[in-house]
């Protein structure tokens, strides 16, 4: 087994691992078949596509280029449906597929959505002004405190979204 094995590996059909795989431990016999290892065909690495923009980057924000202006614009945070359409008719862009627009349209677009408060400034103000309602003692900020929904909507029964997930109390039932 030995001497086979030293052959084998010298003349390159098999590797070590995969002798010992096929002898795994036990002792060799010459029923078994010796499997021979195929030549390896390298083959050249693939040829690169050319470069192909997927997404276009507004107000630090990348907005898809499949679809038309007005969604695209939804994608930032702060700009709903009014506001993307108040934004194509200020600017004259007009709602076509994202990638087909060219670069004056595109800045226009970013001069456009730069005049708006979004993403990061719009989620900080946002929060400055929960932290305010906070440290005021409202009625907003007392349930916002107690994670309670803030607008009048009922609690006994709904305001999961609130509240999370239901904690049974036990011996509760009538």
């Amino acid at each position: 087994w030995q001497r086979l094995s030293h052959e084998c590996l010298q003349s390159g059909t098999m590797n070590r691992a995969a002798l010992q795989q096929m002898n795994r431990g036990r002792a060799f016999t010459a029923a078994r078949a010796m499997p021979v290892a195929r030549p390896v065909t390298t083959t050249a690495a693939p040829r690169r596509t050319p470069l192909n923009v997927k997404a276009l980057r507004v107000n630090n924000v990348e907005i898809p280029n499949s679809k038309r202006v007005e969604i695209s614009l939804q994608y930032i945070y702060g700009i709903g449906s009014t506001t993307a359409k108040a934004i194509l008719r200020d600017t004259g862009v007009e709602n076509k597929k994202t990638y087909e627009l060219d670069e004056e349209d595109i800045n226009k677009l970013r001069e456009e959505v730069g005049k708006y408060t979004t993403e990061s400034d719009l989620r900080r103000v946002i929060s400055q002004n929960i932290k305010r309602l906070k440290d005021i003692q409202c009625y907003r900020g007392k349930r916002h405190i107690m994670g309670l929904p803030c607008r009048g909507q009922r609690t006994k029964t709904n305001a999961r979204t609130k509240k999370g997930k239901v904690k049974t109390v036990a011996g509760k039932k009538k």
